[in-house]
Protein backbone atom coordinates (compact mmCIF):
# COMPACT_ATOMS: atom_id res chain seq x y z
CA UNK A 1 0.00 0.00 0.00
CA UNK A 2 1.07 3.94 -1.04
CA UNK A 3 1.96 6.08 1.66
CA UNK A 4 -1.02 8.50 2.38
CA UNK A 5 -0.77 11.98 0.80
CA UNK A 6 -1.69 15.08 3.35
CA UNK A 7 -3.99 17.78 3.10
CA UNK A 8 -6.24 16.36 -0.05
CA UNK A 9 -9.29 18.79 -0.19
CA UNK A 10 -11.43 16.34 -2.44
CA UNK A 11 -10.95 12.72 -3.47
CA UNK A 12 -13.24 10.90 -6.13
CA UNK A 13 -14.37 7.37 -6.45
CA UNK A 14 -15.45 6.59 -9.41
CA UNK A 15 -15.19 4.65 -12.90
CA UNK A 16 -11.51 4.80 -14.24
CA UNK A 17 -12.03 4.90 -18.41
CA UNK A 18 -10.57 6.21 -21.32
CA UNK A 19 -12.11 8.15 -23.39
CA UNK A 20 -13.20 7.85 -27.21
CA UNK A 21 -14.78 10.95 -28.50
CA UNK A 22 -15.46 11.47 -32.43
CA UNK A 23 -18.31 14.43 -34.10
CA UNK A 24 -21.03 12.02 -35.75
CA UNK A 25 -24.07 12.87 -37.54
CA UNK A 26 -27.61 12.23 -36.26
CA UNK A 27 -27.70 9.99 -38.83
CA UNK A 28 -25.21 7.39 -37.39
CA UNK A 29 -26.79 7.90 -33.88
CA UNK A 30 -30.15 6.56 -35.39
CA UNK A 31 -28.97 3.94 -37.78
CA UNK A 32 -26.43 2.76 -34.36
CA UNK A 33 -29.87 2.25 -32.40
CA UNK A 34 -28.84 4.99 -29.65
CA UNK A 35 -30.63 7.10 -27.35
CA UNK A 36 -29.24 10.52 -28.32
CA UNK A 37 -27.51 12.16 -25.52
CA UNK A 38 -27.90 9.26 -22.86
CA UNK A 39 -25.32 6.90 -21.77
CA UNK A 40 -25.97 3.48 -22.15
CA UNK A 41 -23.82 0.39 -20.92
CA UNK A 42 -21.88 -1.45 -23.33
CA UNK A 43 -20.39 -5.01 -23.43
CA UNK A 44 -17.01 -5.78 -25.30
CA UNK A 45 -18.63 -7.07 -28.35
CA UNK A 46 -21.29 -3.71 -28.77
CA UNK A 47 -17.81 -1.59 -27.44
CA UNK A 48 -16.34 -3.26 -30.78
CA UNK A 49 -19.01 -2.60 -33.14
CA UNK A 50 -19.59 1.05 -32.37
CA UNK A 51 -15.71 1.99 -32.43
CA UNK A 52 -15.62 0.75 -35.83
CA UNK A 53 -18.38 2.54 -37.26
CA UNK A 54 -16.89 5.55 -35.56
CA UNK A 55 -15.12 7.96 -37.79
CA UNK A 56 -11.64 9.57 -36.42
CA UNK A 57 -11.76 10.76 -32.72
CA UNK A 58 -9.98 12.29 -29.58
CA UNK A 59 -8.72 9.58 -27.40
CA UNK A 60 -8.21 10.49 -23.61
CA UNK A 61 -8.46 9.45 -20.23
CA UNK A 62 -11.90 9.89 -18.49
CA UNK A 63 -14.75 8.99 -16.25
CA UNK A 64 -16.80 11.48 -14.82
CA UNK A 65 -15.31 11.49 -11.21
CA UNK A 66 -11.85 11.43 -13.00
CA UNK A 67 -12.93 14.43 -15.17
CA UNK A 68 -13.89 16.72 -11.91
CA UNK A 69 -10.43 15.51 -10.51
CA UNK A 70 -8.75 16.92 -13.33
CA UNK A 71 -11.11 20.43 -13.04
CA UNK A 72 -10.34 20.77 -9.68
CA UNK A 73 -5.89 20.39 -10.49
CA UNK A 74 -6.75 23.10 -13.14
CA UNK A 75 -8.12 25.28 -9.99
CA UNK A 76 -5.24 24.74 -8.29
CA UNK A 77 -7.16 22.46 -5.40
CA UNK A 78 -5.63 19.22 -4.22
CA UNK A 79 -7.30 16.17 -5.69
CA UNK A 80 -6.51 12.30 -5.26
CA UNK A 81 -8.53 9.62 -7.01
CA UNK A 82 -9.40 5.88 -6.60
CA UNK A 83 -10.58 3.70 -9.59
CA UNK A 84 -9.80 0.06 -10.79
CA UNK A 85 -8.19 -0.23 -14.05
CA UNK A 86 -5.83 -3.24 -15.57
CA UNK A 87 -2.70 -3.25 -15.76
CA UNK A 88 -2.86 -3.04 -19.65
CA UNK A 89 -2.33 -0.42 -22.08
CA UNK A 90 -5.03 1.21 -21.59
CA UNK A 91 -4.94 1.41 -17.56
CA UNK A 92 -1.27 2.62 -17.41
CA UNK A 93 -2.27 5.47 -20.02
CA UNK A 94 -4.88 6.25 -17.62
CA UNK A 95 -2.52 5.96 -14.54
CA UNK A 96 0.38 7.95 -16.53
CA UNK A 97 -2.93 10.62 -17.55
CA UNK A 98 -4.29 11.70 -14.46
CA UNK A 99 -1.16 12.13 -12.11
CA UNK A 100 0.19 14.41 -15.09
CA UNK A 101 -2.18 16.78 -14.24
CA UNK A 102 -1.43 16.76 -10.82
CA UNK A 103 -4.23 14.39 -9.48
CA UNK A 104 -2.95 11.90 -7.27
CA UNK A 105 -3.13 8.23 -7.51
CA UNK A 106 -1.80 5.59 -5.54
CA UNK A 107 -3.88 2.34 -6.49
CA UNK A 108 -1.97 -0.59 -8.03
CA UNK A 109 -3.59 -1.38 -11.27
CA UNK A 110 -5.01 -5.13 -10.99
CA UNK A 111 -3.31 -7.72 -12.21
CA UNK A 112 -6.48 -10.16 -13.63
CA UNK A 113 -9.87 -9.57 -14.96
CA UNK A 114 -11.62 -7.61 -17.34
CA UNK A 115 -9.66 -4.77 -19.40
CA UNK A 116 -9.53 -1.10 -18.62
CA UNK A 117 -13.12 0.34 -18.99
CA UNK A 118 -13.76 2.95 -22.08
CA UNK A 119 -16.60 5.37 -23.00
CA UNK A 120 -17.22 5.96 -26.87
CA UNK A 121 -19.09 9.66 -27.08
CA UNK A 122 -20.39 10.54 -30.35
CA UNK A 123 -20.94 14.36 -30.56
CA UNK A 124 -23.86 15.37 -33.00
CA UNK A 125 -24.10 19.19 -34.66
CA UNK A 126 -26.07 20.44 -31.70
CA UNK A 127 -23.27 19.53 -29.31
CA UNK A 128 -25.35 16.30 -27.72
CA UNK A 129 -22.98 13.68 -26.40
CA UNK A 130 -24.21 10.42 -26.59
CA UNK A 131 -22.12 8.20 -24.79
CA UNK A 132 -21.82 4.06 -24.36
CA UNK A 133 -19.83 2.49 -21.61
CA UNK A 134 -17.65 -0.49 -21.72
CA UNK A 135 -16.72 -0.65 -17.93
CA UNK A 136 -14.79 -3.01 -17.93
CA UNK A 137 -12.14 -3.26 -14.60
CA UNK A 138 -13.66 0.09 -13.15
CA UNK A 139 -17.13 -1.66 -12.57
CA UNK A 140 -15.43 -4.29 -10.39
CA UNK A 141 -14.46 -1.26 -7.70
CA UNK A 142 -14.57 -3.36 -4.29
CA UNK A 143 -14.87 -2.03 -0.74
CA UNK A 144 -11.12 -3.34 -0.24
CA UNK A 145 -10.09 -0.78 -3.05
CA UNK A 146 -11.05 1.80 -0.65
CA UNK A 147 -8.45 2.75 1.85
CA UNK A 148 -10.25 4.09 5.12
CA UNK A 149 -7.38 6.03 5.79
CA UNK A 150 -6.95 8.05 2.17
CA UNK A 151 -10.88 8.81 2.62
CA UNK A 152 -9.99 10.38 6.22
CA UNK A 153 -6.97 12.16 4.70
CA UNK A 154 -9.69 14.40 2.49
CA UNK A 155 -11.98 17.10 3.05
CA UNK A 156 -14.48 15.70 1.15
CA UNK A 157 -15.10 12.60 -0.61
CA UNK A 158 -16.85 12.74 -3.82
CA UNK A 159 -18.74 9.46 -5.41
CA UNK A 160 -19.84 9.39 -9.04
CA UNK A 161 -23.49 7.48 -9.63
CA UNK A 162 -22.16 5.82 -12.76
CA UNK A 163 -20.29 3.14 -10.57
CA UNK A 164 -23.55 2.70 -8.95
CA UNK A 165 -24.31 -0.57 -10.75
CA UNK A 166 -22.72 -3.61 -8.97
CA UNK A 167 -23.30 -4.25 -4.85
CA UNK A 168 -19.85 -4.45 -4.75
CA UNK A 169 -19.62 -0.67 -5.56
CA UNK A 170 -22.60 0.02 -3.33
CA UNK A 171 -20.44 -1.48 -0.59
CA UNK A 172 -17.79 0.68 -1.52
CA UNK A 173 -19.56 3.82 -1.66
CA UNK A 174 -21.00 2.78 2.01
CA UNK A 175 -17.46 2.10 3.49
CA UNK A 176 -16.16 5.50 1.97
CA UNK A 177 -18.69 7.36 3.27
CA UNK A 178 -18.57 5.68 7.06
CA UNK A 179 -14.74 6.23 6.53
CA UNK A 180 -15.20 9.74 5.72
CA UNK A 181 -17.84 10.60 8.21
CA UNK A 182 -16.20 8.82 11.09
CA UNK A 183 -13.29 11.60 10.34
CA UNK A 184 -15.71 14.21 10.57
CA UNK A 185 -15.22 14.98 6.73
CA UNK A 186 -17.85 15.24 3.77
CA UNK A 187 -19.64 12.93 1.58
CA UNK A 188 -20.59 14.61 -2.37
CA UNK A 189 -22.55 12.73 -4.86
CA UNK A 190 -23.42 12.83 -8.30
CA UNK A 191 -26.51 11.44 -9.68
CA UNK A 192 -25.32 10.83 -13.06
CA UNK A 193 -27.47 10.46 -15.11
CA UNK A 194 -31.30 9.12 -15.30
CA UNK A 195 -30.56 5.81 -16.51
CA UNK A 196 -28.45 5.03 -13.45
CA UNK A 197 -31.06 7.12 -11.20
CA UNK A 198 -34.21 4.62 -12.87
CA UNK A 199 -31.91 1.51 -12.47
CA UNK A 200 -31.42 1.94 -8.65
CA UNK A 201 -34.12 4.46 -7.61
CA UNK A 202 -34.55 3.46 -3.63
CA UNK A 203 -30.66 2.49 -3.62
CA UNK A 204 -29.89 6.15 -4.62
CA UNK A 205 -32.55 7.59 -2.27
CA UNK A 206 -31.33 5.94 0.91
CA UNK A 207 -27.77 6.37 0.17
CA UNK A 208 -28.77 10.47 -0.29
CA UNK A 209 -30.70 10.85 2.65
CA UNK A 210 -27.99 8.38 4.78
CA UNK A 211 -24.70 9.12 3.89
CA UNK A 212 -24.65 12.09 1.42
CA UNK A 213 -23.97 15.81 2.35
CA UNK A 214 -23.93 17.36 -0.98
CA UNK A 215 -26.00 16.07 -3.88
CA UNK A 216 -25.61 16.83 -7.54
CA UNK A 217 -27.96 16.50 -9.84
CA UNK A 218 -29.50 17.92 -13.30
CA UNK A 219 -33.12 18.37 -13.91
CA UNK A 220 -33.81 14.97 -15.10
CA UNK A 221 -31.77 13.62 -12.30
CA UNK A 222 -33.43 14.68 -9.77
CA UNK A 223 -36.79 14.37 -10.78
CA UNK A 224 -35.98 10.70 -11.63
CA UNK A 225 -35.17 10.21 -8.36
CA UNK A 226 -38.44 11.70 -6.58
CA UNK A 227 -40.75 10.40 -9.74
CA UNK A 228 -42.22 13.99 -9.61
CA UNK A 229 -42.09 16.62 -12.14
CA UNK A 230 -41.66 19.75 -10.31
CA UNK A 231 -37.82 20.64 -9.66
CA UNK A 232 -37.84 23.06 -7.05
CA UNK A 233 -40.35 20.69 -5.15
CA UNK A 234 -37.64 17.81 -6.29
CA UNK A 235 -34.73 19.95 -4.57
CA UNK A 236 -36.73 20.54 -1.39
CA UNK A 237 -37.27 17.29 -0.65
CA UNK A 238 -33.67 16.56 -1.09
CA UNK A 239 -32.66 19.31 0.72
CA UNK A 240 -34.57 17.91 3.57
CA UNK A 241 -32.19 15.19 4.52
CA UNK A 242 -28.90 16.45 2.52
CA UNK A 243 -27.22 20.09 3.49
CA UNK A 244 -26.64 21.23 0.26
CA UNK A 245 -28.45 20.25 -2.54
CA UNK A 246 -27.08 21.74 -6.38
CA UNK A 247 -29.36 21.25 -9.80
CA UNK A 248 -27.58 22.41 -12.87
CA UNK A 249 -30.25 23.35 -15.93
CA UNK A 250 -27.92 23.56 -18.72
CA UNK A 251 -28.61 26.98 -20.44
CA UNK A 252 -30.32 28.03 -17.44
CA UNK A 253 -28.12 27.86 -14.65
CA UNK A 254 -28.10 26.38 -11.32
CA UNK A 255 -29.78 26.02 -8.50
CA UNK A 256 -28.48 25.21 -4.85
CA UNK A 257 -30.59 24.65 -1.75
CA UNK A 258 -28.97 24.54 1.56
CA UNK A 259 -29.97 25.16 5.32
CA UNK A 260 -32.82 27.42 4.07
CA UNK A 261 -30.37 29.67 1.92
CA UNK A 262 -31.29 29.50 -1.99
CA UNK A 263 -28.90 30.58 -4.26
CA UNK A 264 -29.68 30.99 -8.36
CA UNK A 265 -27.14 31.48 -10.94
CA UNK A 266 -27.15 32.12 -14.78
CA UNK A 267 -25.01 30.21 -17.17
CA UNK A 268 -22.20 31.80 -18.26
CA UNK A 269 -22.06 33.13 -21.84
CA UNK A 270 -20.15 31.19 -24.57
CA UNK A 271 -19.30 32.35 -28.08
CA UNK A 272 -20.10 28.71 -29.44
CA UNK A 273 -21.13 25.66 -27.47
CA UNK A 274 -19.11 22.70 -29.30
CA UNK A 275 -19.32 19.69 -27.08
CA UNK A 276 -21.18 19.53 -23.69
CA UNK A 277 -19.55 15.99 -23.10
CA UNK A 278 -18.30 17.06 -19.38
CA UNK A 279 -20.30 20.19 -18.27
CA UNK A 280 -21.43 18.37 -15.18
CA UNK A 281 -18.43 17.13 -14.01
CA UNK A 282 -16.50 21.13 -14.55
CA UNK A 283 -19.54 22.26 -12.82
CA UNK A 284 -19.23 19.98 -9.64
CA UNK A 285 -15.63 20.55 -10.13
CA UNK A 286 -15.73 24.53 -9.20
CA UNK A 287 -18.72 24.34 -6.81
CA UNK A 288 -16.08 21.74 -4.55
CA UNK A 289 -13.33 24.14 -5.44
CA UNK A 290 -15.11 26.97 -3.49
CA UNK A 291 -16.53 24.55 -0.93
CA UNK A 292 -13.03 23.56 0.06
CA UNK A 293 -11.83 27.01 0.51
CA UNK A 294 -14.87 27.78 2.22
CA UNK A 295 -16.66 30.38 0.12
CA UNK A 296 -20.19 31.53 -0.01
CA UNK A 297 -22.55 29.25 -1.75
CA UNK A 298 -23.18 32.08 -4.71
CA UNK A 299 -19.31 31.63 -5.58
CA UNK A 300 -19.04 28.59 -5.74
CA UNK A 301 -22.03 28.17 -8.34
CA UNK A 302 -20.33 30.57 -10.06
CA UNK A 303 -17.47 28.91 -10.17
CA UNK A 304 -19.26 25.84 -11.30
CA UNK A 305 -20.86 27.55 -14.40
CA UNK A 306 -17.25 29.17 -15.15
CA UNK A 307 -15.82 25.87 -15.22
CA UNK A 308 -18.74 24.44 -16.99
CA UNK A 309 -18.48 27.09 -19.72
CA UNK A 310 -14.82 26.43 -20.44
CA UNK A 311 -15.21 22.37 -21.38
CA UNK A 312 -18.35 22.60 -23.30
CA UNK A 313 -16.22 25.73 -25.73
CA UNK A 314 -14.57 22.33 -26.87
CA UNK A 315 -14.08 19.30 -27.79
CA UNK A 316 -13.23 16.83 -25.01
CA UNK A 317 -14.27 16.57 -21.16
CA UNK A 318 -11.44 18.00 -19.34
CA UNK A 319 -10.52 21.80 -18.92
CA UNK A 320 -8.55 22.67 -21.93
CA UNK A 321 -8.12 26.71 -19.59
CA UNK A 322 -6.24 27.62 -16.72
CA UNK A 323 -9.80 27.44 -14.93
CA UNK A 324 -8.71 29.10 -12.11
CA UNK A 325 -6.88 32.15 -14.12
CA UNK A 326 -10.84 32.43 -15.40
CA UNK A 327 -12.43 32.07 -12.14
CA UNK A 328 -9.90 35.15 -10.54
CA UNK A 329 -10.34 37.21 -14.57
CA UNK A 330 -14.06 36.87 -14.58
CA UNK A 331 -14.84 36.90 -9.84
CA UNK A 332 -11.64 39.06 -9.12
CA UNK A 333 -9.35 36.71 -6.47
CA UNK A 334 -10.29 35.41 -2.91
Amino acid sequence: MSPVPNDIAVLGIGNALVDVISQESDDLVDRLGLSKGAMQLIDEARMAELYSEMGPGLETSGGSAANTMAGLASLGVSAHYIGRAKDDQLGRVFAHDIRSIGVGWTQELAADGPATGCCLVLVTPDAQRTMNTFLGASALLHPDDVDPDLVASAGIVYLEGYLFDRPEAQDAFRAASAAAHDAGRRVALTLSDTFCVERHRDAFRELVEDHVDVLFANEAEILALYEIDDVEEAAGIAAKSTPIVVVTRSERGAIVRADGEYVSVPAEPVDEVVDTTGAGDQFAAGFLAGLSEGLPLERCARMGAIAASEVISHIGPRPQADLRRLVDERLGGT
